[in-house]
């Protein structure tokens, strides 16, 4: 990355492009990855990951996988923009004379791309698990001697009848209506439920990724400061993306028990992100904080692969007739 000149625009564009990519193509597992990580003992609907796509596609058909997918390619783009053009906004005013970054530095840059993000990503967030969890409520419903459709219980009575998983005949609730109701019920703190959670997820998250993706994608210039090719910034990507998933991973579980809204019968409800892992502790043990990490990291894996490659590839720059299209970052 030039040190000289940063066009915000550019990147703007190349991190709006790079989320709608990679969303498209990993969603169906980040909503496997949510379903698993609300699952209670005694209670299980799916046993895996792959259990759980199989069943999803049989009972809600192969559009069931992209449930709450229009909400997160709405706001995606914002998302990922945000976060990559942060980064690299603070590593080129962190910088000093165009010498590289201290890791110091790397983790303080990714640190304020995380707060940054948050701004979307928390609404996104919410949004998303409401519709990605209906299936999982429908399940149980169905499930003989787990709960019965009269049993379903909601965090908030006013809101539950969005939430329910099994709507009216013909009827879809989309994240309009529960973003509409949140708004009219609980004002715009309601769209930012979890916000702390998602700061203790996202911060760090960050602060791990980009310094890693930094150091690996050096590895794969020729020289010292040459180009990187395409496939390396990908493969770099991918593995910075999937260590810093499952280093936050037990961030992510709490984050996701906390913006979820409806909850099934006996399931518990959290005040605030220490009552969460109080309760999961006592009542699930530690290995409860590892659920759905195998599915994050093949999300976050790609997710991120894809991201850097259209990131760096200068996709932004192109259409602002900046600079000539290349798979060979500089």
């Amino acid at each position: 990355m030039s040190q000289q000149h940063i066009s915000l625009p550019a990147k703007l564009i190349n991190g709006g492009i790079a989320g709608i990519v990679g969303v498209t193509c990993v969603f169906p597992i980040d909503l496997v990855k949510t379903r698993l990580q609300n699952q209670r003992p005694g209670q299980q609907v799916y046993r895996n990951m792959m259990d759980c796509l199989i069943k999803t596609v049989r009972s809600e058909g192969f559009f069931g996988m992209y449930r709450g997918a229009a909400v997160n390619l709405t706001l995606v783009t914002p998302e990922k923009a945000i976060k990559l053009a942060a980064n690299d906004f603070f590593r080129h005013h962190l910088a000093k004379d165009g010498k590289r970054l201290t890791v110091f530095k790397e983790m303080l840059a990714g640190c304020g791309a995380g707060m940054c993000q948050v701004v979307i990503t928390t609404p996104m967030e919410m949004l998303k698990i409401q519709l990605q969890d209906a299936g999982r409520l429908a399940a149980q419903q169905r499930k003989p001697g787990i709960m019965s459709p009269t049993k379903l219980a909601a965090t908030n009575t006013v809101l539950s009848r969005s939430y329910t998983a099994s709507p009216a005949p013909g009827r879809t609730v989309s994240a309009t209506q529960i973003a509409r109701e949140l708004l009219q019920t609980k004002g715009i703190q309601g769209l930012y439920k979890g916000l702390g959670a998602t700061l203790m997820r996202d911060v760090p998250f960050s602060m791990v990724y980009f310094p890693l993706f930094a150091h690996l994608n050096q590895m794969g210039q020729s020289s010292p400061g040459g180009p990187t090719p395409f496939y390396w910034s990908f493969v770099s990507g991918c593995l910075a993306g999937s260590t810093a998933a499952v280093a936050v991973n037990p961030c992510d579980v709490v984050k996701t028990r906390l913006q979820s809204l409806s909850i099934g019968a006996n399931e518990e409800n959290y005040k605030g992100v220490t009552d969460c892992v109080r309760k999961i502790m006592q009542r699930e043990g530690p290995s409860a904080f590892l659920k759905g990490a195998g599915c994050r990291a093949l999300v976050i894996a790609p997710l991120f692969g894809i991201a850097q490659v259209m990131y760096f590839a200068g996709v932004g720059e192109f259409i602002m007739d900046q600079t000539p299209f290349s798979l060979v970052s500089a």
